[in-house]
């Protein structure tokens, strides 16, 4: 209990990162967002998902895996691909 105790009051950031989980938390969250900024963007472009994977070079079925916020499987190189589709670029860095 004294454990429990010990968290009331720190970030939930902390809680994830005492837990062994932020590192995932926080790849799966990024992951749903950039699906979620590429998605606004085929819809701002009037893309379609087939005009989308042509773009891309891959299949409907890849653009849709890496349109899933379930699904954090998901390549650096596709992440490029979407993001050049929608005349975009990916930018990373560390922090």
């Amino acid at each position: 209990m004294s454990d429990v105790h010990e968290r009331i009051g720190s970030s939930f950031e902390s809680f994830l990162e005492a837990e062994g989980r932020l590192e995932e938390a926080t790849q799966t969250a990024i992951k749903r967002v950039l699906a979620r900024q590429v998605a606004q963007l085929m819809d701002e472009q009037r893309l379609s998902k087939a005009e989308m994977a042509r773009r891309m070079q891959t299949s409907r079925a890849q653009l849709d895996r890496f349109l899933d916020p379930e699904n954090d499987a998901v390549t650096l190189q596709t992440m490029q691909k979407a993001a050049r589709a929608v005349g975009r670029r990916l930018r990373l860095e560390l922090a």
